[in-house]
C-alpha cells in the first residue's frame, strides 16, 4: 500500500512540473492582448481596459502600473472563456470557441511605488469576434 502511495504521489508531481513547465510555453504562444482604455494612474486606482479577440483566441494580458507588484490575483472571471495567471503580472485569456458577443474580467494587483501604493483592480471588458 506505502508503495502503491509513493507510486501515486510521484505521478502526480511529475504532472504539477508539467503544468509549471507549460505555463511559459502558453504565454510564448499567446499574443500580447492590444488593450484600450485608460491605464491606471497608479497604486490604489482603477482602470477599464478593452480588447477584441477572435471567438477561440487566446492572447496574454500583463499588469503594466508603475512600481512593483507585491501581489496579484483574479478578481473576476470571464463568463465565456478562461483567465489563467501564470506569475504577479502576466495573465492569458482564453475566448470560449464559437461564441460571439461580449466578456469581462478583471485583475487585481497591490503594489507601490515612489509615488503611489494600494490595491487597483483592473478590468477587461472583451469582444469576441
Amino acid at each position: 500500500m506505502t508503495h502503491m502511495i509513493r507510486a501515486c504521489s510521484a505521478l502526480i508531481m511529475a504532472a504539477l512540473a508539467l503544468v509549471v513547465a507549460a505555463a511559459p510555453a502558453l504565454a510564448q504562444n499567446a499574443p500580447q492582448c492590444v488593450v484600450s482604455g485608460s491605464p491606471p494612474a497608479g497604486w490604489g486606482s482603477n482602470s477599464i481596459g478593452y480588447i477584441e479577440i477572435a471567438s477561440g483566441g487566446s492572447c496574454m494580458f500583463s499588469v503594466n502600473i508603475t512600481g512593483e507588484i507585491l501581489s496579484s490575483s483574479i478578481s473576476g472571471n470571464p463568463a465565456h472563456g478562461t483567465l489563467q495567471q501564470l506569475n504577479q503580472s502576466s495573465f492569458i485569456y482564453t475566448s470560449e470557441a464559437g461564441y460571439r458577443g461580449r466578456d469581462a474580467f478583471s485583475v487585481q494587483a497591490t503594489g507601490k511605488s515612489q509615488t503611489s501604493s494600494g490595491t487597483s483592480v483592473i478590468t477587461i471588458n472583451a469582444t469576441l469576434q
